[in-house]
């Protein structure tokens, strides 16, 4: 006989019931080979004895492996492992030989396009990227000590369960009352939604908005993850082109005369990844525009909160009068890249459909971390927090701009931005990028090789947006130094 005692552990106190592990431990035994078909198992008394357990308790999981086909039972007489289980001859691994997973799946899928990103460099000691915060400077004392409070709070109300797939009530009325003071959106609690970042607003809305071969128009140069997102919908883009002005309200609206348009994607504060700022009069063009033709405007105001120079023009969202502009904005800007909160503002209805489209991947956002922001907002710390931000940001800006036109102005040129978080260089037709990039690596200086700003139209990469805001002063200093470096020992002036 089988040592049983040893094959089938029970554990007296687990979240299983003890007739459950009993049954488990008989199918593995089963599936293993141990036990093969037509093998007669022990009475139940005598199993009973063996496990320790109360005999009803083995006849509670033999009833069940009867059910399951396992075994089969004659009244009176005993029980066998069923004959229909196939033998199973169990094969010793060679020795030190360990269990992988296969190296691909064993059947055809469409595969996912590569999502071409911005350049990344972890090991690096200075990466120029393409416009991201610095996470040293986020609240994060008075965020951690305000999510303990939250989920502490929280849990003693069982306030920990689903919740409400449009996001915090709190931060929705926070954000809603933030947005009317500061961009003049008249936005009310139903009119916001809240996601894990912008990327997921911007995803959510496509998929809601867009169908496959409708037209989407985006700048000549735009933002890649949204051109992605078009396209990953099965729609169809055409670009017109941005200047000193921002997108050209003409070529848009010659692309509408030739063809019916469903969505415009723009940044018009600090246009992606130009910078420029979209002028006054295109904005009331393009209100006018999609009235005239019928499309939808999605505008991304990714970094409003970090202008420079005079005050912010307000979003085209502020000035529409008939639904048409959807509204992203982000937080993770304001905090950090790892805190994904990112917020849709626009009509009602638009809101809900989101809420319901949401079910499918994702029920919720993260709750208590929506509602500790919605708590630091409402006690004045990440209005406080902004203003900091803002002041180191546009300090380094200034740094930064200065040092690139003291130590590479031979090699590029570029506009200082008025806000954002980047500057867009143009470099020289001399300057071959991807060998800036690889020697400023050895350098031990992170830039992109400008592929991902390269237009159709353009038979080398000459654009590249450098960030500023992630590093300090002195950081930036060092970074430029290796610029200028690079520079020098591969282009001779």
């Amino acid at each position: 006989m089988l040592p049983y005692a040893t094959l089938i552990p029970l554990e007296r106190h687990g979240p299983n019931s003890l007739s459950q592990q009993v049954t488990s431990g008989f199918i593995h035994l089963i599936q293993q080979g141990l036990l093969l078909a037509g093998t007669k198992l022990p009475g139940t008394r005598t199993l009973a004895g063996l496990l320790g357990l109360h005999r009803q308790t083995v006849v509670v999981a033999f009833d069940e492996l009867v059910a399951q086909g396992w075994i089969h039972q004659v009244a009176s007489k005993g029980a066998w492992v069923s004959s229909s289980i196939p033998v199973i001859r169990p094969a010793a691994l060679p020795a030190g030989a360990t269990r992988q997973f296969a190296p691909r799946a064993g059947f055809n899928y469409e595969p996912v396009p590569t999502y071409p990103t911005t350049v990344r460099a972890p090991s690096l000691p200075l990466v120029l990227d393409a416009g991201s915060p610095d996470s040293r400077l986020a609240p994060l004392a008075s965020l951690v000590r305000k999510y303990r409070a939250v989920s502490l709070r929280a849990g003693q109300r069982r306030g920990l369960g689903y919740a409400d797939p449009n996001g915090s009530g709190a931060l929705r009325q926070q954000l809603a009352q933030y947005l009317q003071r500061t961009r003049g959106l008249p936005a009310q609690v139903e009119n916001v939604f809240v996601t894990r970042g912008s990327s997921m607003s911007l995803y959510l809305l496509l998929r809601l908005l867009l169908r496959t071969g409708d037209t989407v128009v985006v700048g000549e140069h735009s933002y890649h993850g949204a051109d992605y997102a078009c396209a990953q919908q099965g729609a169809r883009l055409e670009r017109v082109r941005v200047d000193n002005h921002g997108l050209n309200v003409e070529e848009l609206e010659a692309v509408c005369r030739r063809q019916a348009v469903r969505l415009l994607y723009v940044t018009p504060h600090h246009h992606y990844p130009t910078t420029v700022m979209l002028a006054a009069d295109r904005r009331v063009r393009l209100l006018q525009l999609a009235e005239q033709y019928d499309f939808i405007i999605l505008e991304d105001d990714y970094d409003y909160d970090f202008h420079y120079d005079g005050a912010p023009i307000l979003p085209l969202a502020s000035a529409d009068r008939h639904g048409r502009v959807m509204y992203l904005g982000s937080l993770s800007k304001v905090l950090a890249p790892a805190f994904r909160v990112g917020y849709v503002v626009a009509p009602a209805d638009i809101i809900e459909a989101l809420g319901q489209l949401r079910r499918h991947i994702d029920h919720q956002g993260d709750a208590v971390l929506e509602q500790s922001i919605a708590e630091l907002f409402a006690e004045g710390e990440l209005g406080a927090h902004l203003k900091r931000a803002r002041h180191h940001y546009q300090q380094r800006r200034d740094v930064f701009c200065a040092l690139l036109r003291q130590e590479a102005s031979p090699w590029l040129s570029f506009d200082e931005p008025a806000g954002g978080m980047a500057v867009w260089v143009r470099f020289g037709d001399e300057v071959n990028l991807n060998d800036l990039s690889a020697r400023c690596r050895l350098l031990g200086l992170g830039i992109g090789d400008g592929r991902l700003f390269q237009t159709p139209a353009e038979t080398r990469a000459h654009h590249l947006r450098l960030g500023f805001a992630s590093l300090t002063p002195d950081e930036l200093t060092q970074s430029v130094a290796v610029l200028q470096q690079a520079l020098s020992e591969l282009y001779t002036l």
